[in-house]
């Protein structure tokens, strides 16, 4: 079995990193594993964190808030091509054995294994499959919202049958809070894409390694607790992630089709803001103005 690297980036991370350390014997346990950190220029404690409770980790100090996929490839360039990665949020709390289900799944064209991602005191996994953006998607989560839309495969890109959480279900992408990627895959993809500071370099990385016949996969087997990020929660994040989305979208299509997907994800967001939705509020003054979200630190 490869060894595996476990990719973490932390910004400003201590207060999460302390749960992490301490789950990760238990969610590698039957691994090789090695943890490698990028740091982006923490100005708390992360680093000394680090250096106390796990002395034995690669810490790659980025010198900058360089972003979150800037973070994973300084990180990759200090592991060998050969390792598995486990790419890691550090707001992730791996239960017995998640590691060694995800790396057991890989191959036979899965290049990419997540598991079921559950959020802090609750029982039901979190939906984290998704399909590959299209207008009709878009459209059909701006008028009666992702979660019911999620039912029909051609109306939204959040995948909601319960039956794809219980069984390994391939999808064109998933939540990237943690994922296990293969050499194999690795090699084949090459970077991450550092363009994309935050949101959508995840489903960036998904659809390429689609794209060269690398899956990406549910492993329901292996579970994991996601303390959550603040992109529900700061209408700064929402508006990036919202900005973001249109981006990939046109990187992989032309202008009308863009044109038609940008005014499908504003009339979603305005619908919302109408309602009192902060966070979409922000999001349609991105859309109408794009420079205004520009990021300006890590989560």
């Amino acid at each position: 079995m490869s060894p595996v690297a476990v990719i973490v980036v932390t910004w400003n991370s201590a207060e999460v990193l302390p749960g992490f350390l301490a789950a990760l014997p238990d969610g590698m346990a039957g691994l090789d594993w090695r943890l490698v950190v990028a740091d982006n220029d923490s100005a708390d404690d992360t680093v000394e964190l680090l250096g106390k409770l796990a002395p034995d980790a690669t810490v790659v100090q980025t010198g900058r808030n360089a972003g979150y996929a800037a973070g994973v490839n300084a990180a990759l360039k200090a592991v060998d091509p050969g390792y598995v990665a486990l790419i890691c949020n550090p707001d992730i709390r791996m239960r017995q054995g998640c590691a060694k289900r995800l790396v057991d799944s890989l191959g036979d064209g899965v290049g990419i294994a997540v598991p079921l991602l559950y959020e802090e005191g609750r029982d039901t996994p979190h939906y984290s499959l998704r399909r590959e953006s299209s207008v009709l998607r878009a459209l059909g989560e701006a008028v009666i919202g992702n979660r019911r839309a999620g039912r029909f495969p051609w109306l939204s890109e959040l995948v909601t049958d319960p039956d794809a959480y219980r069984r390994p279900t391939r999808a064109d992408w998933a939540t990237g809070a943690l994922m296990a990627i293969s050499a194999e895959c690795r090699a084949a993809c090459g970077p991450w894409d550092e363009s994309f500071f935050l949101y959508s370099e995840e489903t960036e990385y998904c659809l390429r390694a689609r794209d060269l016949g690398h899956a990406t996969q549910l492993e329901p087997s292996a579970e994991a607790v996601h303390l959550g990020g603040d992109s529900q929660v700061s209408p700064r994040l929402w508006a990036l992630l919202t900005l973001n989305r249109v981006r990939l979208y046109r990187r992989r299509h032309g202008a009308v089709p863009t044109a038609c997907f940008r005014a499908a994800v504003l009339l979603r967001e305005t619908s919302r803001a109408v309602l009192g939705r902060r966070a979409s509020r922000a999001a349609v003054g991105a859309l109408l103005r794009p420079g205004s979200a520009q990021p300006d630190h890590v989560v």
